[in-house]
């Protein structure tokens, strides 16, 4: 009987010593353990992703049908959405277009190959509702990046179609529509 408890006093023993050291070599000895996350399809950062499937309509409604031309603005320009334009435009444009609209933005410093456009200039604000809709949906392509087709956005405007629903990106075209007045 003294034996056996002397054996397992020294297999709890063994047990700790086993278990503290386990625990120090869990960052030295690494085992890769199947995680089903690494198996599924994913996207790097501004990769193209998979086109939308056919005849397929987005939850928030169709904004816009391509080959139709260019969108009609069914939001009416009033106190509301000038200012939720406002907001949204102070959170997802203006670290490049500036508070302004000018171009300016704080990330306009090191974007050297093409700058961000005035939104105040008359060249952007003679454009349609449609095309600053389709703009801001779309982003401006690059197409003559065709050594490396995946960056397509690299230095130009990228879409925010994922970032802002319909409804928010007429908002931001309503404000847009505000702010060379503003100057």
């Amino acid at each position: 009987m003294r034996l056996f408890k002397q054996l397992l006093a020294v297999f709890a023993a063994l047990l700790v010593i086993g278990a503290i050291l386990m625990t120090f070599a869990y960052d030295v000895i690494k085992i890769d353990w199947l995680v089903f996350m690494e198996l599924q399809s994913s996207y790097d950062d501004q990769e193209q992703p998979l086109p939308v499937p056919a005849r397929s309509v987005p939850v928030e409604g169709v904004a816009y049908l391509p080959g139709m031309g260019e969108p009609e603005n069914p939001v009416p320009a009033d106190e509301t959405s000038i200012a939720r334009g406002a907001e949204l435009y102070q959170i997802h444009c203006a670290m490049c277009h500036g508070a302004g609209g000018k171009g300016d933005g704080t990330v306009a410093a090191f974007l050297v190959k093409k700058k961000p456009a005035d939104l105040t200039s008359e060249a952007v604000q003679v454009k349609s509702d449609g095309s600053m809709f389709l703009t801001i949906t779309n982003g401006i392509w690059n197409p003559n990046n065709t050594l490396f087709p995946e960056k397509q956005f690299s230095g130009q405007m990228p879409p925010l179609n994922e970032n802002l629903s319909v409804r928010e990106r007429w908002d931001v075209v309503n404000y847009l529509r505000t702010i060379a007045a503003s100057e």
